[in-house]
């Protein structure tokens, strides 16, 4: 695997590749030593950092259950949208209009150029009952984080050192917000390579980092499993993307991943304790570090 794995991504726009196997990295890959320690804007690898962090406020009752409405959050919601819960967001089927994936070309610029976010998101009109069908949607991410924040009584990014980031040893991090305050739930993080694999080895464990309990492994369970079909990528579960074939169906072994605009990954296999990482810069091929872990990676070591 690492001469022909090497080769194809130094051809490529692709910064850093881990490989953990067996608790043990297998592959390292470095565009130069720099890559090592820069913090990378990760995109939407974010949305499944949220999600742990909705799963952690879960477990500590600061939030009621996925099923809680979002008006118990936001005050003077329309009768329509008074039937969205937290798990319509994360699982993005708060039946909004929302053209990301479509008109919008792959990034929610509606919603960045606006001036209060949470609002803008709010004020989209209905298309169909909540969890219809999913459509990729990063203000249903900027919502969550804002639900977050209001139940934990305190900035996500505080809530995230303490009951993630610091167990974890996560020391170097950004974490954008809006002009008002709300965490960016959709891509706003940055992380380097070594912390990308930490968040991946801790899903592969069920949640547990070392002997320390960090979030339910019932909530990497119900996060993890394939849930809608997604434009593109596979189905989707909780934040999370779980791989599939041809014909969208869940592939064996089961795979889950967190992915990022222009090639930011982390991809989870279980059952053969794999966990690789990749960030990139290949904007106009997001799916290329996820070919490269089909092709190569994972046959090589299930």
């Amino acid at each position: 695997m690492t001469l022909r794995l090497d080769k194809k991504l130094t051809n490529e726009k692709i910064n850093s590749c881990l490989v953990l196997h067996e608790n043990k990295v297998v592959y390292e890959f470095f565009r130069n030593n720099k890559q090592k320690q820069k913090l990378h804007k990760v995109n939407s690898v974010t949305k499944s950092v949220l999600s742990i962090l909705i799963g952690i406020a879960i477990d500590q009752g600061k939030i009621k259950s996925i099923k809680q409405p979002i008006a118990d959050f936001f005050e003077g919601l329309e009768e329509s949208k008074k039937a969205i819960t937290v798990e319509h967001l994360l699982t993005m089927t708060p039946g909004f209009d929302w053209p990301e994936f479509t008109s919008w070309g792959g990034r929610p610029m509606p919603m960045i150029n606006s001036k209060d976010w949470v609002k803008f998101v709010l004020e989209r009109e209905m298309i169909e009952e909540p969890g219809v069908s999913m459509h990729y949607n990063s203000g249903a991410s900027h919502l969550l984080s804002a639900i977050l924040q209001k139940s934990a009584g305190e900035p996500l990014t505080s809530f995230a050192e303490k009951y993630l980031f610091q167990p974890l040893q996560i020391k170097d991090y950004s974490w954008h917000s809006d002009s008002k305050g709300v965490a960016i739930g959709g891509f706003g993080l940055s992380l380097n390579p070594f912390d990308l694999l930490k968040i991946g080895k801790l899903m592969l464990s069920n949640g547990k980092w070392e002997t320390k309990r960090i979030v339910s492994d019932g909530w990497i369970q119900n996060s993890t499993a394939p849930r809608y079909i997604g434009p593109y990528f596979g189905m989707y579960g909780y934040h999370w993307w779980i791989l599939t074939d041809k014909d969208n169906a869940p592939v064996s072994p089961h795979t889950f991943f967190a992915m990022g605009y222009g090639g930011q990954y982390i991809i989870v296999v279980p059952e053969t304790n794999l966990v690789t990482i990749f960030t990139s810069d290949n904007y106009g091929e997001t799916h290329l570090p996820l070919d490269y872990f089909k092709q190569e990676i994972l046959p090589s070591l299930s």
